[in-house]
Parts: structure tokens; sequence; C-alpha cells
């Protein structure tokens, strides 16, 4: 069945009669992602507004049938130009509803008035008065509207953060790291200040584009809104990584304590402090109370540690001269991962600290052997 003139397939894409075959389909594609009922819940309204588009675009998509149909909008065209035609055209002597009509009667008139009938009055023109009372209203009105559109692109903005914030963190979960990016950002186009967006932004900058100074930036707007104390101390904690890859120890320090003045059970926090007391601020004596409290907490909730904070803990063992402790925790982490070749040269360094050459020695060969060449001037040394 053709459609009328007002409901064609052209309008139904939102297309012109005279448009490409690209920009059909660019719209039909547009149109398919907007209508499709999965992402409106099953709506039957925008059911049929798809399956509208699916008919449109199966007419228009194909350059012959295309061509069928523009020819019959031309002819439906025609024929209804002509029926108006006919329809404004009426004989004098036509008959209506059965009935002649006689012709139509002459036209009389007084002969014209004689000038002493002629008498020209000057009428006063009325301006309308627009008094404070109508500026008020006016101004109401307009102010009316302004709020009404505001209120319909706030509303609007917050749907389609939501829907963008939402397949993001599928796109998250599911290791599609660029997706969800993509997904957050047009989530914080729309709500700058959505403290969750800039949240997952901020980690995919910092720990898979290594972009420390976005993550920083994002970390902190998302401190500027109200949070919970443990999702507030987990933000705290990032930025403290965030300002440890920027070379900036004092200030990841404070972050990792304020971190642990909102949530003291976070493991993450105290290993991070210890690693940056120990290796950037040389206090080793306190990053062995946080690594030890880190990993105390690690194991009572029955995670594993990564090991490299095990390795840490042997470095801040070994300034402390606790070597037999020292050494136990480099063998703990050689259990977990024996091709490591940092740790093989750090039990390489600790034997050169109880004045054992030979094990040192052997200790420097296998970090060489295991690819560690930071170990090389120290195995040369040892010929």
């Amino acid at each position: 069945m053709l459609p009328s003139v007002s409901q064609n397939h052209y309008q139904v894409l939102g297309v012109a009669p005279t448009a490409a075959a690209a920009d059909i389909k660019r719209a039909y594609r547009q149109l398919v992602v907007r209508f499709h009922p999965d992402k409106h819940g099953g709506d039957v309204r925008y059911e049929d507004q798809f399956k509208a588009v699916a008919v449109a675009y199966g007419v228009l998509g194909d350059a012959g049938r295309r061509a069928a149909y523009d020819h019959q909008l031309a002819q439906a065209s025609r024929r209804a130009q002509e029926t108006q035609r006919q329809q404004q055209y009426r004989p004098a002597s036509q008959h209506v509803y059965g009935v002649p009509m006689p012709p139509p009667t002459p036209l009389r008139t007084r002969p014209p008035a004689g000038a002493h009938e002629r008498h020209y009055q000057r009428i006063p023109q009325q301006r309308p008065r627009f008094n404070a009372r109508d500026w008020l209203l006016t101004l109401l009105f307009i102010a009316g509207i302004v709020l009404a559109a505001l209120a319909v692109k706030v509303t609007m903005d917050r749907v389609s953060a939501s829907s963008n914030y939402d397949d993001g963190l599928r796109a998250y979960a599911r290791g599609d790291f660029s997706a969800a990016y993509t997904f957050m950002d047009e989530t914080l186009h729309f709500r700058p200040d959505y403290a969750p967006a800039l949240q997952r932004r901020g980690e995919l900058e910092l720990f898979i584009l290594k972009d420390s100074r976005a993550a920083h930036a994002d970390f902190q707007a998302a401190l500027r809104q109200p949070l919970p104390r443990r999702v507030a101390a987990t933000t705290l904690y990032h930025l403290g990584r965030c300002e440890t890859a920027l070379g900036r120890p004092t200030a990841a320090e404070l972050r990792y304590t304020n971190a642990l003045q909102l949530d003291t059970a976070l493991s993450a926090a105290y290993l991070a402090r210890g690693k940056a007391r120990l290796l950037d601020l040389r206090q080793p004596a306190l990053a062995l109370a946080d690594l030890n409290q880190g990993i105390a907490q690690r194991q009572r909730a029955h995670f594993p540690t990564p090991w490299h904070y095990l390795q840490v803990r042997g470095v801040a063992l070994t300034s402390l001269g606790d070597y037999e402790a020292a050494r136990a925790a480099y063998f703990q982490v050689l259990q977990a991962h024996p091709r490591d070749g940092r740790t093989h040269f750090l039990l390489g360094r600790l034997a050169a600290h109880t004045r054992d050459s030979v094990a040192a020695c052997e200790f420097y060969r296998r970090a060489v052997a295991l690819g560690y060449e930071y170990a090389r001037p120290a195995q040369e040394a040892c010929k």
C-alpha cells in the first residue's frame, strides 16, 4: 500500500527525496540504533518505529525499488493536484445536492454620493498601551519557557549520561577498555560532575593509558563531590598513585594517609605508603610498619599479597639490619617467582652485607642469567 505524501519512506528516514544512497544508509543506521526495542525495554511504540524504518530502508536501499517508488510518489502527487483543481472549479449552472442553481444575480448599487453627502472625519488612531503589568507577565512567560527548556535539557542529559555510564561499565567488565573510556567520556560530556564516571575514567587513565596527569585531574574532580567514606578513601589512594607517578612522594604520602584516616582496612594504601616511605622518603622503620600492616590485613582477608611488596619488605628489613628476616622475605618471593632476576640481585646484595662474597657473586650471576642487567656491574666486580 502506497503511503501518503506526509508519511512516505523518505520522511520516515528523515532524508530528502534527492538524498544520495550513502545518506539514506547513514540515516537508517542511526535510526535503527535509536529505535531498537532492546534499548527501550521492549516498548511497543519504539518497536513500530523500528519496523517502519526497516520497511522504508528495504524500499529506498534498493535502487530499482526506489525508482519504482519515486514514480508512484510522482503519480500520487499529480492525482492529488488534479483532485484539488477539480474541487476548486464549480460552474455557475452546476447542481448542488441535485437542485439546479440559478445564475448569479447582477450586483446592484446606488449612484455615487454627491458632494453634499460626503463628509470625512479623521478617526484618531489608538495605540495599545503596554503597562508595567504587561511587561511583568511577558517576562514571567519568557522565564517560564527558559526554565522549562532547561529542565528538559537537564533531564535528557541525565538520561544520556546514565545510559552511557551503564554501557561503559559493561565494556569495563568484559575488558574492552577503549570502548569503556569512550563511554565514560560521553557520560562526562553530559554530566561533567558525575563522580562514578570520573573515578572510572581516572582508573583507565592511570592503569591502562598511563596518563597520570589526566587521572590526577579526574580523581580531584571526583573528590569535590559528596562521596561515601570508603569510596573517598579509594579515590584518595588512586590520587596517591598519581602523585607517585608524577614524582611527588611527599604529596603521595599525604594522600595515602588521608585515605587510611577514612578507611583503616584499606591494605593497598598501607602497602603503597610503605613503598613510598622506603624508596622515596628513606624512612625504613615507618615503611616496614606500613608493609607489615598491609600484608597482615591481606592475609586475614585471605587475599594474595602482590609479590613485589614482599620484595620491598625485604629491602626495608635489609636497611634496618634484620638480614635473616630479609632473606626469608626474598625466598618467599622466589617460591612464587623463581626466575625473577631482581630478587636474586637483592639476595646478592644481602649476602654482600653479611660479607659472604661467594654467595653474593653466585646470586649476581643468576640475576644476569635471568635477564636482570642491573646486576651486571656487580657480577663483573666479582671477577
